[in-house]
């Protein structure tokens, strides 16, 4: 008996969905989630169905214009980087250099 197997070959390579690269998906996904969700408050506290559904329509559309843009601008790890570029300091401020005067060699002969 002959078995075929496939061998994966995309090994450390980034998940991809239509266009839409690795961590997209998942703010993608989360976006639809509370669309519906969104819908079903809507739909629940009595307001008309169609005013929802242009209201949820549009909100799609421009969740997902929005996710397929943020994912062609900044690629797999672009909007990870920006967003940790956001939290370095933009200078450091010393008042003295007391710090730097004592340091002192450990007993392995490093400082």
């Amino acid at each position: 008996m002959s078995s075929v197997y496939q061998i994966n070959k995309g090994i450390n390579k980034a998940i991809e969905f239509r266009g839409l690269k690795a961590q997209y998906i998942g703010y993608l996904a989360g976006g639809l989630v509370a669309l519906l969700i969104l819908y079903a408050i809507l739909y629940i506290a009595g307001v008309n169905m169609y005013i929802c559904l242009v209201l949820i329509g549009g909100a799609g559309t421009a969740l997902l214009m929005t996710i397929f843009r943020l994912s062609h601008k900044y690629g797999q790890y672009g909007l990870l980087k920006k967003t940790a570029k956001r939290s370095l300091p933009v200078y450091l401020k010393f008042r003295s250099r007391k710090i730097f005067i004592h340091l002192t060699k450990l007993s392995n002969g490093k400082y």
